[in-house]
């Protein structure tokens, strides 16, 4: 195996936070955009401080994790080369940071008129990640939904911190999509490491199943957007506030997006959906134009 290369104190921790991570808090803006408000200082000024928290609340459980799954990750090809399996970053230091970090979590909302709504959240957030840590991660089909809460979590609480109407559909899309990225994630560490990885519970799956699983949700979440971005009550995209045309054509990106992921996956090509995002150009084109029909239904 090659050697960890040598870092310093404060470099193993930033690595330890994974900054990197913090891209998927980017969801909590989807609630307030699509409700048309994130143009308004208040809105903008509550998602603002419900993304620090949950960059705050995030980086802390990683090192809870890290700190938790140390000796397995030692026998990991990658996972050797975090901070504290690799001995680069004390216990006690970790252990301190985390505290800290949980503080200033639950501290950034009181900044906030009427907290409650993210509070919740945030302590969900916090209680479901801890579990997941302390054993669920351990128990099939149990630890898919423990994961995608997490993403689903982070979504509404765009909507908790300011305090704006949830649409149904939207719990259903960002629900079924969340469970569509652990599911994804879950068959690309199966064909990348088999069962014998430091993830036990790969043991309980099988191709078969996971492909079954992720065909399931991605059905449910096309439906569901489609029902969302052609809905014109209140409950959908296309009420009399928006433009209707560019938020139904915003169909056509999600559906191909989902489809090229499938099509990577039944290739054998094993990479999670959300590494895809980072390196398949042809889903970047579509994630930017799926923005760009968004951006120019509600706000244009």
């Amino acid at each position: 195996m090659d050697a960890t290369p040598p870092r310093g104190t404060l470099r193993a921790l930033v690595s330890a936070l994974r900054p990197k991570q913090w891209v998927k808090n980017g969801l909590i803006i989807i609630a307030p955009a699509a409700a048309g408000r994130l143009t308004h200082l208040d809105v903008a000024r509550h998602t603002l401080a419900a993304f620090v928290a949950f960059c705050l609340l995030s980086s802390g459980i990683y090192l809870v994790n890290d700190l938790r799954d140390a000796p397995a990750d030692r026998q990991h090809p990658t996972k050797r080369h975090r901070a504290i399996a690799a001995h680069q970053l004390s216990p006690s230091l970790a252990i301190g940071v985390a505290l800290a970090l949980f503080i200033g979590a639950f501290s950034v909302p009181a900044l906030l008129w009427r907290p409650g709504g993210l509070y919740l959240v945030l302590v969900l957030y916090l209680a479901i990640s801890l579990s997941y840590s302390f054993g669920v991660k351990n128990l099939a089909i149990f630890e898919l939904a423990a994961v995608a809460s997490g993403f689903f979590l982070r979504a509404y609480s765009g909507a908790a911190a300011s305090h704006l109407y949830v649409s149904t559909w939207f719990l259903v899309v960002i629900s079924f999509g969340a469970l569509f990225l652990v599911v994804g994630k879950r068959s690309s560490e199966l064909q990348r490491v088999g069962v014998g990885s430091t993830r036990l519970v790969l043991g309980e799956y099988t191709p078969a199943f996971l492909r079954s699983a992720l065909t399931l949700c991605a059905t449910v979440v096309v439906t569901g957007y489609c029902l969302w971005a052609f809905d014109t009550s209140a409950t959908g995209l296309s009420s009399v506030r928006h433009f209707t045309v560019p938020i139904r054509l915003s169909v056509i990106p999600v559906v191909l997006a989902i489809l090229f992921i499938m099509r990577a996956a039944e290739a054998g090509n094993a990479q999670a959906p959300d590494e895809l995002l980072y390196s398949d150009r042809t889903i970047q084109v579509l994630g930017a134009v799926w923005f760009a029909l968004m951006v120019y239904g509600v706000y244009g």
